[in-house]
């Protein structure tokens, strides 16, 4: 099976993009899952300034799920300049000059004007996609409620954003925490959006400690992913593909571990697929290994390319 994506003009030779998060701080860490395999790469979320996130413990992963409630920390705009820079040069020759995949920068701010100017910083730099998280939900209680959680705060991000991208396609990171995340993807659809990531963590959640009977992380909730929360994320992605006809393309995130997670989330709706806490799971080379097996899944059900599979399970149904 053909596992080469072409997404508004930007080629992926896999679907597999590391997704935003704690894997991917600097540019050394998007080049080393590169060389593991993946077809694109996501920055962590960036700041226009310096943002200190919160104290540890910040993480927990059991078997089922992963809490996180890093708060989202991050040096600031002039640390993206340096990291995005160094990881934009091509160099001239030797191992790394074939593993410069599409780049995807993923932004966050505390107000809609903040979006606007995050976003024109980092246009410069001349990523291949922005994506707009507006979905946090481990920052409530630093910000309130997430912009995707209103369709008049999520359209007026991406308008803010879209009026200084240029040519750079923006994508929306939207939650799975609202009650129609379909009206909240036509709404940013309306004001311009060219795409959509779903979805971010679920929750927020919490885990106590049975000895102090304390929650354990220190900011007491974070939000959950991990396998328990493919199903969800299935759902999200199938809803927006609905909602917005298959007319803009979907990132898929959430819970993916085997290529067969994989094919799901392209069957809901997913041109590519974003793989973050399963590097916790199965290592780094999860992305070799989901290529791999969607290969094999493939070349068993006679399924040509990847693209083929873009919305499947609407084709399916419409087809009974």
């Amino acid at each position: 099976m053909k596992l080469s994506q072409t997404v508004l003009g930007v080629t992926f030779a896999n679907p597999t993009i590391l997704a935003s998060g704690i894997w991917g701080i600097t540019a050394a860490s998007w080049r080393a899952v590169a060389r593991n395999g993946a077809g694109g790469v996501t920055t962590k979320s960036l700041w226009l300034k310096e943002h200190k996130g919160h104290p540890n413990p910040t993480i927990i992963s059991t078997d089922h799920y992963t809490l996180n409630a890093v708060g989202v920390p991050d040096a600031g705009v002039e640390k993206a300049r340096a990291e995005i820079g160094d990881y934009m040069k091509v160099p001239a020759e030797g191992p790394e000059r074939s593993r410069r995949v599409p780049l995807i920068a993923n932004i966050i701010a505390d107000t809609v004007d903040h979006y606007g100017l995050i976003a024109e910083e980092i246009a410069k730099l001349k990523p291949d996609f922005l994506e707009v998280n507006i979905s946090c939900p481990n920052v409530e209680d630093e910000f309130g409620r997430p912009f995707a959680c209103s369709v008049g705060d999520a359209s007026a991000v991406t308008k803010a954003v879209k009026a200084v991208s240029g040519k750079i396609p923006v994508f929306i990171k939207l939650s799975p925490n609202v009650d129609s995340i379909g009206a909240i993807a036509l709404a940013c659809a309306a004001a311009g959006a060219d795409g959509f990531t779903v979805i971010n963590t679920v929750g927020p959640g919490m885990a106590i400690d049975l000895k102090s009977r304390m929650p354990i992380l220190a900011n007491k909730v974070g939000g959950m992913s991990g396998p328990a929360i493919k199903p969800i994320a299935v759902r999200c992605i199938a809803d927006v593909y609905r909602a917005t006809e298959g007319r803009l393309p979907i990132i898929g995130t959430g819970g993916i571990m085997t290529g067969e997670d994989a094919i799901e989330f392209l069957l809901a709706g997913a041109s590519l697929i974003g793989i973050g806490t399963g590097i916790a799971y199965r290592g780094a080379s999860i992305f070799r290994l989901v290529c791999e097996e969607m290969e094999a899944w493939g070349k068993k059900e006679g399924v040509k390319t990847v693209g083929e599979l873009v919305g499947g399970m609407h084709k399916a149904v419409r087809s009974m």
